[in-house]
């Protein structure tokens, strides 16, 4: 196989019987600290688990500096499930049953907030805006100025099915000035992008542990305005998604209501760690970015384009469109990548074949140029060939173990 022996030799002799890196955008490869820290078990009731608990609470708060906000005061409410239950949770608790939610689309996870809100039986609007443009901020004012019934605006800050990054802060500002309040979908963001209550005006933030935090899959969580929770009782849809008995719960007795996840607590605690350690947003997000530049320019070596123009392209996953050749197949490519230890996503678009790359996780530009070196071998032994093969790195430093 033609390629770059030395990303290889690389990844050979710090494996060690390595899981296969995942380029995707969560689960994604995670530290052996944050693995280890599943190894012991936890009763949901104890004491020692409800302090582990209200700490990753309050530090999930303060990565957006909602302890900071002045007069908005914000907690942190995780729930049990992937991301799509916190973002369910968040939108069936916050919106209520006489309001209704303008959603903002360019991608299937917001149409998947527009689905759900219909499926509450709660009024829903979208603005499609297609898989390649980010959010207008002036069609989301034109459409807040012909719509009064309009209470909330719901945004995906990153939209993980292209890789696009929409501007968030403009929104917010369109948003507020209308008095209107804003739900963000900050699933593929938290973390690493900017996102801070002091700079933007929003009711709630939602994530989940096994995205830019690093963590595993098994918790989302909402970081929501306390007025906004407040507010909201008896509004929910469901019993187990009902965010604000959810959080009254924690605040009365440091319990969850149900079985919590307690092995995926600790390994987001010891997640955070290591994010604390880095250097928190500005370093996460400086070697993701360090990440999608070193594979965007490896792609175009092999003669693979990226979907999105890189000004709106977000360093968290990558869509890449399939190459033009007849011996094309994403599952055979797939099942290559994989047995040489990189696993990809296929792609989520309607209008074009593709496939995605994920840029985070513990993982940093060895691994990248690890991942350029596997798609040229796939793409050669399909008989698709590569333009050239991938740079040699050099440096090193900074790779995660």
């Amino acid at each position: 196989m033609t390629g770059n022996f030395y990303s290889f030799f690389y990844y050979l002799i710090n494996s060690d019987m390595r899981d296969p890196i995942l380029l995707t955008p969560g689960p994604l490869t995670t530290s052996l600290a944050t693995k280890t820290a599943m190894l012991h078990d936890w009763g949901s009731w104890d004491s020692s688990f409800n302090a582990l608990t209200a700490k990753v609470r309050q530090r999930l708060v303060a990565i957006i500096a909602g302890d900071n906000a002045g007069d908005s005061a914000y907690t942190c409410v995780p729930l049990q499930g992937s991301g799509t239950f916190a973002v369910e949770a968040a939108i069936g608790t916050l919106l209520p049953p006489d309001g209704k939610l303008l959603c903002l689309v360019n991608g299937a996870y917001g149409k998947r907030i527009a689905q759900m809100t219909a499926m509450m039986k709660r009024q829903v609007t979208s603005i499609d805006f297609g898989e390649s443009a980010p959010v207008d901020p002036a069609q989301v004012a034109a459409a807040l100025a012909s719509d009064p019934q309009i209470t909330h605006v719901a945004i995906v800050y990153c939209e993980t099915s292209t890789g696009i990054l929409n501007p968030l802060a403009d929104i917010a500002d369109v948003v507020a000035a209308a008095g209107k309040k804003l739900i963000i979908d900050a699933m593929s963001a938290f973390g690493a992008l900017p996102l801070f209550a002091r700079e933007i005006q929003f009711d709630a933030v939602i994530a989940s542990a096994n995205k830019c935090l690093e963590g595993v899959p098994g918790l989302g969580f909402v970081v929501v305005k306390t007025a906004a929770l407040e507010q909201a009782e008896g509004y929910a849809h469901s019993l187990s998604l009902d965010l604000y008995q959810q959080w009254r719960y924690m605040e009365q007795t440091g319990q969850w209501r149900y079985t919590p996840p307690t092995h995926v607590v600790a390994a987001l605690d010891a997640a955070l760690d290591q994010y604390e350690a880095e250097g928190g947003q500005a370093a996460r997000l400086a070697r993701y970015s360090a990440n999608c530049a070193c594979l965007i320019a490896g792609l175009k070596r092999l003669g693979l384009e990226s979907f999105l123009h890189e000004d709106i392209q977000a360093p968290i996953i990558v869509t890449v469109k399939a190459p033009a050749h007849p011996n094309w197949d994403f599952k055979v490519f797939y099942e290559l990548t994989k047995a040489r230890g990189v696993v990809l996503y296929p792609g989520k678009l309607t209008t074009a074949e593709t496939f995605r790359v994920g840029c985070i996780g513990a993982i940093s530009q060895p691994e990248m140029q690890l991942a350029l070196d596997v798609i040229c071998g796939a793409l050669e032994q399909m008989g698709i060939p590569c333009l050239s093969t991938v740079t040699t790195v050099t440096n090193v430093e900074g790779v995660s173990q």
